[in-house]
């Protein structure tokens, strides 16, 4: 199995980011465990302005660590609603709690039906095991 977490609760896209649905139909939208394992220690995180809207598979910021700088790509199309603005201060927290405290941004979005298409949790730990062969 694993060496990294990964909620049933969530959704999973190829490009290693999570979404959970909140209270209101807005996602919350983050890296995976699996994820900020691969990056390293997390030092930035570039946001999106709030209200901006992507379509899925965008890149709507950048995370940067001591390993490598990457784009964050959102899973799902819809209008920023929040950032995670405690990152800017503490951005070791996406290292500390992925998909607590250290969530990235909310979106509202354009088509529901875009999570379903995303990945479980089963199928995203068989993508990224293929990955690692």
């Amino acid at each position: 199995m694993a060496d990294y977490e990964l909620p049933e609760a969530n959704r999973y896209s190829q490009d290693d980011e999570w979404v959970r649905e909140e209270d209101g139909g807005l996602f919350r939208v983050g890296i995976t465990d699996y994820a900020q394992q691969q990056l390293g220690d997390v030092v930035f995180v570039e946001f999106p302005d709030v209200g901006a809207k992507f379509d899925a598979g965008q890149a709507f910021g950048v995370i940067e660590s001591v390993k490598a700088v990457s784009d964050l790509f959102i899973p799902i199309g819809g209008e920023i609603i929040e950032v995670n603005t405690a990152l800017e201060e503490a951005p070791e927290t996406v290292n500390e709690d992925c998909y607590g405290a250290g969530w990235l941004v909310a979106i509202r979005p354009q088509d529901g039906a875009q999570v379903d298409a995303l990945m479980n949790a089963t199928a995203y730990a068989a993508h990224v095991a293929e990955r690692d062969d």
